[in-house]
């Protein structure tokens, strides 16, 4: 799907925040002010977006997970479906602390889910005691809203997305640590430097959201398919 101006402006990608709440650095993105508000020039969108794609595309083909990050309530929902589309982890509820400069502890947990998971399903689970039943239950429940949507992440993710950078702070700062490679919707109100991959786009909007999300998983099933082919063609040669 080719990227065109028309559909950004539909889904109001173009919209940015009060003239007042605007970082400076957002300067080189925004277009013009209107009505008090700062109008993004969806040209440099349309520009930064394909190089985001790009880039997702390439750590997608060598087949390393990219993590989705999106706990607004405008973006909950739209992540949690994209992401499960391409089967890639999320973060939509709160993030937890340490999710990636603490992963191997994160890692347990998530082992730990998996293991109750399996003890459901072997009939395990029905042979302990009704207290002890309970307590799982409870803590399976804890485990899973909080790292279901990860539960298929086994290592550090070659990529993260965030809906937005100033709302996940502490996301941020974690794969900034790591030199993870960071593709962001940054708004008018939004530093995008230390984003390697900063997309100018209004990032409330829930439309807005969705059609960048559209594109950017676009891009990742399109690396996803052409790993799969090249492991094909190797297996084939073999």
């Amino acid at each position: 799907m080719k990227i065109n101006t028309q559909d950004l402006l539909k889904a109001g990608v173009h919209f940015g925040h009060i003239t007042r709440k605007w970082n400076p650095n957002m300067r080189p993105f925004i277009f013009m002010k209107k009505g008090g508000i700062h109008i993004i020039d969806l040209s440099k969108t349309i520009y930064k977006l394909e190089e985001a794609c790009n880039g997702l595309k390439k750590i997608a083909i060598t087949g390393k997970k990219i993590l989705l990050v999106g706990t607004k309530a405008q973006a909950k929902e739209k992540v949690s479906f994209y992401a499960k589309s391409i089967n890639m982890p999320c973060v939509t509820e709160r993030w937890l602390g340490g999710l990636l400069t603490n992963f191997t502890t994160i890692r347990k947990s998530v082992k730990k889910m998996n293991s109750i998971e399996k003890m459901k399903k072997n009939g395990t689970f029905n042979t302990l005691s009704k207290k002890e039943r309970l307590l799982i239950s409870r803590l399976y429940e804890k485990l899973h809203k909080n790292l279901g949507s990860i539960s298929n992440m086994s290592h550090i993710p070659g990529g993260i997305f965030l809906v937005d950078p100033n709302k996940e702070k502490i996301a941020l700062t974690e794969a900034q640590k790591l030199r993870i490679p960071i593709f962001a919707m940054v708004d008018t109100n939004t530093d995008p430097n230390g984003i390697q991959y900063p997309i100018p786009s209004n990032d409330d909007s829930s439309k807005s959201i969705n059609i960048i999300l559209k594109f950017v998983t676009e891009a990742i099933q399109n690396g996803i398919e052409i790993s799969k082919e090249e492991k094909n063609y190797t297996n084939k040669k073999l």
